[in-house]
């Protein structure tokens, strides 16, 4: 049960131990309908920078009162990210009334992460994805988002590619509205 998103494009890069993330304002209902939102789908919360679609709700049960425990000494950033920040997210979602079960199977929903200087991918079965490329989307504008990306790799200015790869979404997809909004952070690991 992939719920991707029939609404927004948010898109992330690491670029030199700094991850960026972008969002767009858009509120897509399941009838199409369109609302552009002041409240906004990329933030940071401590070490964390993260954009988020799938649904309003999700998003503020992350942006607000989320708080996962540090790494344990020893854990590397993958291993933290599978076990105990993702269980901090299953437990954020059920206590903010937001996870799913489907067929025995818990859902939440879908977000980037920018966390020790890597972009995470967070889909809505809880897996933990990273890409190659050193940078992602998610959304309904993901595809048109990722071609822009890749397109403009060459390019010096990290948010200039981001705010490309908005463009894009907003110009080729009907669920993705501007204004755009970027957060960044200094991902290293401490």
């Amino acid at each position: 049960m992939e719920i991707e998103g029939a609404m927004t494009c948010v898109v992330g890069l690491v670029d030199n131990g700094t991850v960026y993330i972008g969002g767009d304002s858009a509120g897509v209902a399941s009838n199409y309908s369109l609302v552009v939102r002041n409240d906004r789908k990329v933030f940071r919360s401590g070490d964390f920078v993260m954009g988020f679609t799938s649904s309003f709700r999700m998003g503020q049960l992350l942006a607000f009162g989320f708080h996962p425990n540090r790494p344990r000494v020893g854990v590397d950033v993958m291993t933290y990210m599978v076990t105990d920040f993702i269980d901090a997210v299953r437990a954020r979602m059920k206590y903010g009334g937001f996870a799913r079960t489907r067929d025995s199977a818990e859902y939440g929903g879908t977000f980037l992460v920018g966390y020790a200087a890597r972009l995470f991918h967070i889909s809505d079965d809880y897996q933990v994805g990273e890409s190659v490329h050193g940078f992602d989307a998610c959304g309904c504008g993901n595809a048109i988002a990722l071609g822009s990306l890749r397109s403009t790799r060459d390019w010096k200015d990290p948010k200039a590619r981001l705010i490309e790869a908005l463009g894009a979404a907003e110009t080729f997809s009907a669920g993705v509205r501007g204004p755009f909004y970027l957060e960044q952070t200094d991902c290293t690991n401490k």
